[in-house]
């Protein structure tokens, strides 16, 4: 299913590219594209379009209904880290706090290998002993941002 999910991604993306950072798209044009169903649109854009990357997904449904995807350009660091500390909140599971440290990555703000370091920081496994994991790795992660932005 990742294959297709980046296949998705990956022309989607091409689509804002070319189109100058705004494209809007029918769900089910894609999904006949792709041969898969609506949902598959839908779990791409849910997680590989996110405000964090960058992203601002509108939808309007109906037999007119369209997809909107919005490209927003963050200028300095100090949106970006307001941006990420909004998606982190109060709690953060293991997938979106990796999801975010991948966007670091791409970003050019920590190595692959601060990355690693951090995703077995911030793991299940790490926080087996607390009860709130998702708070701690939440409050844990925030604290990171801070030193990588700074």
């Amino acid at each position: 299913m990742s294959k297709l999910s980046n296949s998705i991604e990956d022309f989607l993306t091409e689509l804002i590219f070319e189109s100058g950072g705004v494209v809007e798209i029918q769900r089910s044009k894609i999904s006949d594209q792709f041969n898969c169903a609506p949902s598959q649109i839908n779990y791409v854009l849910t997680t590989r379009f996110t405000p964090f990357k960058g992203y601002y997904v509108e939808s309007r449904r109906g037999g007119g209904g369209y997809i909107r995807i919005v490209k927003v350009k963050i200028e300095d660091d100090d949106e970006r880290l307001e941006r990420f500390l909004d998606f982190v909140g109060d709690s953060i599971t293991k997938n979106n706090s990796d999801d975010l440290l991948e966007e670091l990555v791409r970003l050019k703000k920590v190595t692959r290998r601060e990355m690693e370091l951090m995703k077995v920081s911030l793991s299940d496994r790490s926080l087996s002993q607390c009860e709130n994991r998702n708070e701690l790795r939440a409050d844990l992660l925030k604290n990171m941002l801070l030193v990588i932005f700074s």
